[in-house]
């Protein structure tokens, strides 16, 4: 799979552009706050429908104008498809594939699969159980259409059934028939994203832990736990057995909204125990196995983003990885650097050919 080209209008902090990927690698270069990881987001919008950065579409306009357009057009099993993504304010966003508007944005999540690696990767480690939900929902999402529709029931149904809790804990009276009718949705969405999770795992750790001992160049003991609460008992039971106490909390105290992966060394909690080295190291892994997953689940490989990695890395892991680039292991490639002198030479020194882009306040010109 291919980005062919991508043209921006009014899109963060570029008013209006367009240019033709190579095929292979391609490089952002410019300073901080040029517009280079935007290049990437674009990218990411196209394949999400919705921005990595900014979760509110208003936010993601041209300063001073109301209105943003993305199009994208891809080249999948040597077929054309364009792609396009356009939100004004006041107005339903809209989503579009060769001139066919969208009625639900999550039929087209998992069409153009892409691996975005950042910096803020971190809060993997450091962050809640929220962050590292969402990044096996992210890859599930790509492989498994029903299993985002179930995702999205789950979460409006736990809303709805949480705001019945708060009501029936301020009247002081419950109704125990609509309750039920809310539990049979959520139960039914619950046990299809645990069994998803809970099979992506089993096939996950060991190409998780594979990649780790390449990049890391250490055999350390790093794994990765899974724990849910439908582990303990079936889903059903639990909710009724938790009601008195989720009207005393006014919220649901059992779900696989808590479920939590744990990143582990040498069975200990990776972001108490492990070295800066050690949790790139981590990270890195985690996204070549989505990577990997995503390429043999979906027969071509996604494209993958780069965000100023250069700057996060010691050069014993670009190294590694730059290696992996050089033998063919990824499709199309995006790479983000303030630095341009850094990034020229390690490809260069790595014996890879790039398309260079140098972007300066919202401008890009072609260099090399």
């Amino acid at each position: 799979m291919l980005l062919e080209t991508l043209r921006l209008y009014n899109f963060k902090n570029y008013a209006e552009v367009e240019l033709n990927p190579d095929p292979k690698i391609n490089c952002f270069l410019g300073k901080n706050g040029s517009g280079k990881t935007n290049l990437l987001d674009a990218i990411h919008y196209l394949a999400f429908t919705k921005s990595a950065i900014n979760p509110t579409d208003t936010q993601n306009i041209r300063f001073e104008e109301t209105q943003f357009l993305i199009k994208g057009r891809f080249s999948v099993a040597d077929r054309q498809k364009e792609v396009v993504c356009a939100f004004q304010q006041g107005q339903k966003k809209v989503v579009r594939e060769d001139n066919q508007d969208y009625l639900k944005f999550s039929d087209h999540v998992g069409k153009y699969p892409v691996v975005l690696i950042t910096p803020q990767d971190i809060e993997l480690i450091w962050g809640g159980a929220e962050q590292r939900r969402r990044f096996f929902d992210t890859l599930l999402s790509q492989l498994d259409r029903f299993y985002l529709e179930n995702l999205i029931t789950y979460n409006h149904q736990m809303k709805q059934r949480n705001t019945l809790l708060r009501r029936f804990s301020e009247s002081g009276s419950a109704d125990s028939e609509l309750l039920t009718s809310y539990d049979h949705s959520i139960c039914i969405a619950g046990n299809y994203i645990h069994q998803s999770r809970k099979s992506l795992f089993q096939e996950f750790i060991p190409k998780f832990k594979e990649h780790y001992r390449y990049i890391a160049q250490e055999s350390e003991g790093v794994d990765i736990q899974y724990r849910s609460d439908l582990e303990q008992a079936d889903f059903a039971t639990q909710l009724k057995n938790h009601v008195q106490r989720d009207i005393l909390l006014q919220r649901t105290t059992c779900g696989i909204h808590r479920d939590d992966f744990l990143f582990l060394l040498s069975r200990n909690e990776l972001k108490k125990i492990g070295s800066q080295g050690q949790q790139k190291s981590f990270l890195i892994s985690l996204k070549l196995s989505e990577f990997q997953i995503i390429a043999e689940k979906k027969g071509l490989k996604p494209i993958l983003l780069l965000d100023d990695i250069f700057d996060k890395l010691d050069d014993d892991r670009i190294h590694h990885l730059m290696k992996l680039v050089a033998e063919g292991m990824f499709g199309q490639l995006f790479i983000t650097d303030a630095r341009q002198d850094r990034s020229r030479s390690i490809l260069r020194n790595a014996g890879i050919d790039s398309k260079i882009f140098v972007v300066e306040n919202g401008n890009l010109t072609v260099n090399g």
